[in-house]
């Protein structure tokens, strides 16, 4: 089974029709697919060619509830904050970022995050997909030291391990991979990652 995960496109329409050309089982957009709110409907018809396998998160450039209506709006699945079952594994998702200098439209506190990410400590055969990546590692890396990752992210991966952790949000460090723990994981970035689980 093959699960195509992407993320940060902004507005960049050429690189998302090449990934809705990829063939999957199932797709993530893992949020920023534009640039502070402006442009989804531009984006829709595209994500809309894979709608019935089509899963969406809200970046920080995206609001849970813009998206939310986005997906309404053309079919697809909002993964925010929930998960579903992909032939035995657990996909889990959670949008928005950390703060970020920059007062986006989709952020959560510290806190916040942490309280949204609980409802899956537990979720076997897990696939922890997330917008934002866990702080201090190659995932968040902007430049040589800076990070701007969620340390609430980093401790959720920390003390539950899932198999696999995919995220985008620190465009630098799109295509670095790491391994925390025993947990796998991968910046998307706008290029995707195809996953392939047993």
């Amino acid at each position: 089974m093959r699960l195509l995960v992407f993320s940060d496109i902004h507005g960049d329409l050429r690189a998302l029709q090449r990934l809705m050309e990829m063939e999957a089982d199932a797709y993530v957009a893992a949020g920023d697919m534009v640039t502070w709110s402006r442009g989804l409907d531009a984006v829709g018809p595209l994500l809309a060619q894979r709608a019935a396998q089509m899963w969406v998160l809200p970046g920080n450039h995206e609001h849970a509830s813009q998206s939310a209506r986005f997906c309404e709006r053309y079919g697809l699945h909002d993964l925010h904050g929930k998960w579903f079952d992909f032939n035995g594994w657990r996909v889990a998702g959670l949008g928005h970022s950390n703060p970020t200098p920059f007062n986006t439209p989709g952020e959560y506190s510290e806190e916040e995050m942490a309280e949204r990410l609980a409802p899956f400590a537990g979720l076997e055969t897990l696939v922890l997909i997330c917008h934002c990546p866990p702080w201090g590692t190659a995932l968040d890396e902007a430049a040589p030291g800076r990070h701007f990752g969620s340390r609430a992210v980093l401790e959720f991966i920390e003390k539950n391990q899932p198999q696999w952790f995919l995220c985008g949000h620190i465009h630098e460090a799109a295509g670095r991979e790491a391994l925390i723990g025993a947990t796998r994981a991968v910046n998307v970035g706008k290029e995707g990652y195809l996953l392939e689980v047993g």
